[in-house]
């Protein structure tokens, strides 16, 4: 099965039965929002899912949140949860498309590309009509999966802090237009307000519809172009900590443009240190 990197509810519907296929809710909420993933998954998911857990599948031991893991520690808990090399996966979140796009793009970095994620997420799966469970998702069968690190998706704070003179790569910063001028403050303490010099703010909720899909590939390839994103740009993705910025190199994909790479520790990383220059 090879499958695009954005699937429809009435796709997955036809094809959830399929031989190998796993479905994974990968749901993720904003401390300040006080909700528990995990405890709504058990009330209410799409038959068959599993819950991939964004802060347990990264490097625990960082001090940033939802750190990408080693290659090593990625195999053993994606094998864990049942994925070997040829399963194809699809991940959708409680919110539309929110935080399945992190698990998607985790998955890439290591080499694994028959996956998807599911436009928009479960409220679309109800909307039209797709059956929900509550029932506990079964032990599943260890799978055997081994990575292979695309470094290309991935940048680190020394990439960023090296783009600021080489400029080679525009800089997308997936937060809100307020986070991004600094006129309200960042929510996790410890954190200046602002944004990387010379990044550019395309806020995640601009490439959704009001149903939280993901607008047409036309008006994605539209509003990139907005920002001086086209088919020859070299583009790094950013946000809070990692996680909406997948967002946007999702709906990169989608638009038929070169999905470029992630900053993985994001604004959290970059407003949390005092040798980071900010711009407002």
């Amino acid at each position: 099965m090879t499958m695009p990197a954005l699937v429809s509810a009435r796709w997955l519907a036809e094809q959830r039965a399929a031989a190998g296929l796993i479905v994974f809710d990968a749901s993720w909420y904003m401390p300040a929002e006080r909700r528990d993933a995990r405890a709504e998954f058990r009330r209410a998911h799409i038959p068959g899912a599993r819950f991939f857990d964004i802060d347990a599948i990264a490097d625990t031991e960082s001090s940033l949140p939802h750190m990408v893991p080693s290659a090593t520690q990625f195999e053993r808990m994606v094998s864990a949860l049942g994925v070997s090399n040829t399963t194809p996966v699809v991940f959708y979140d409680q919110q539309g498309v929110f935080s399945a796009p992190r698990a998607w793009w985790l998955m890439r970095l290591f080499g694994h590309t028959d996956c998807a994620v599911l436009d928009g997420g479960l409220p679309q799966w109800r909307r039209e009509g797709g059956e929900l469970s509550s029932e506990e998702a079964p032990v599943p069968v260890a799978g055997s999966f081994r990575a292979s690190l695309n470094a290309r998706y991935l940048r680190g704070l020394g990439d960023l802090l090296d783009n600021l003179h080489s400029g080679r790569e525009i800089v997308l910063d997936a937060r809100s237009a307020e986070r991004f001028a600094a006129r309200v403050p960042e929510p996790r303490p410890g954190v200046r307000g602002g944004h990387i010099p010379g990044s550019r703010n395309l806020p995640y909720t601009q490439l959704l519809t009001a149903q939280q899909t993901l607008r047409s590939p036309e008006e994605l390839r539209a509003r990139f172009a907005a920002c001086g994103v086209d088919e020859h740009s070299e583009v790094v993705t950013s946000c809070g900590s990692g996680l909406s910025a997948a967002v946007l190199t999702l709906a990169l994909a989608v638009a038929g443009l070169p999905p470029g790479a992630l900053y993985d520790g994001s604004w959290t990383e970059w407003g949390s240190r005092d040798d980071t220059p900010v711009a407002s």
